[in-house]
């Protein structure tokens, strides 16, 4: 099979019939062999009805539906464990991604070699309200993640299968797949500016809250994409810094009150500076040192993504 298209969903009654159509008529077109994994995330409308009578008209269409909302990236992740295309492409279920995209990227994925190819929305019909926070959200996640991508939070992206195999996609990590792809050895990835199409149906499902828990989400992932196995290097890094700084600040007090005879040190706010620096030295390192326990003793410790082998 040529293309699993991935599509999660919630409360998306009346633009599925209208997606499928366009998704079915542009994969005959192209001759393309496919599947659409839509994962109804929850949904309170009749999303599910309308799945389950397209579902039977198509066998091209495979539904899966979550009891309870457990958001986007569960619906990804799920899916992706599932696709069997060669090349896997997301994209949501508003209408405001256009499948005519899915060949374009495909060609990239297949001819051009690249592991994943996210879409840039370089024209948006979005209020300031959504693009200014975004454009500042995606220039923080590309200093920190040395990718340089316009718009990590693009729904429509293209990966090889193997990509979608290699990443765990949970909590609000959708949003940092390509981050997760780097960390997993696949560092080809290329960016394609798309259409973006103005919302047809319904409301948008995501409010201000999602760049809160986005950037909480950044300095996760870039933990995580840093430190997992080696804790130490972080918070024992820190602390020791810490630990030196708040040395000094102490020794030099401890100079000045017996060699110039300067007194009254409990009054000066260097002496609880060196003091608090102290304690959160030792602090950090403490919190490294278990944080390495933890890590020798998961059980992932020895885990690695082996990519090919010969004669074995």
């Amino acid at each position: 099979m040529q293309i699993s298209i991935v599509v999660p969903l919630f409360n998306e009654e009346e633009s599925l019939p209208e997606l499928t159509a366009w998704i079915d008529r542009v994969m005959k077109a192209n001759n393309f062999s496919y599947e659409v994994i839509l994962v109804d995330d929850g949904s309170k409308d009749k999303s599910w009805q309308v799945l389950e009578s397209l579902t039977a008209q198509n066998p091209n269409l495979k539904a899966i539906k979550f009891r309870i909302n457990y958001g986007k990236s569960a619906a990804l992740n799920t899916a992706f464990q599932l696709a069997k295309g060669d090349v896997v492409i997301t994209m949501d279920a508003d209408l405001q991604d256009s499948p005519d995209e899915i060949p374009a990227l495909y060609k990239m994925i297949t001819e051009d070699g690249y592991d994943l190819v996210s879409g840039w929305k370089q024209k948006r019909y979005d209020p300031i309200t959504k693009t200014l926070p975004t454009k500042i959200y995606n220039a923080a996640a590309r200093a920190m993640s040395g990718i340089y991508l316009h718009d990590f939070n693009c729904g429509l992206k293209a990966y090889k299968n193997e990509v979608v195999k290699s990443v765990e996609v949970y909590g609000e990590m959708h949003r940092y797949i390509p981050i997760l792809a780097k960390k997993s050895g696949f560092s080809k990835i290329g960016e394609k500016v798309v259409q973006h199409q103005a919302r047809k149906y319904g409301v948008t499902k995501f409010g201000m809250e999602r760049f809160l828990y986005g950037f909480l989400d950044l300095l996760s992932v870039s933990f995580m994409t840093r430190f997992a196995k080696r804790p130490m290097h972080l918070f024992g890094g820190l602390g020791v810094l810490s630990f030196f700084l708040g040395s000094c600040m102490v020794i030099y007090l401890t100079i000045a009150k017996f060699a110039f005879e300067v007194y009254r040190m409990t009054e000066r706010p260097i002496f609880y500076i060196g003091m608090l620096s102290i304690i959160i030295g030792v602090q950090l390192f403490v919190a490294g040192f278990l944080g390495e326990l933890v890590s020798r003793n998961g059980a992932n410790r020895n885990q690695y993504d082996i990519a090919k082998t010969v004669n074995l």
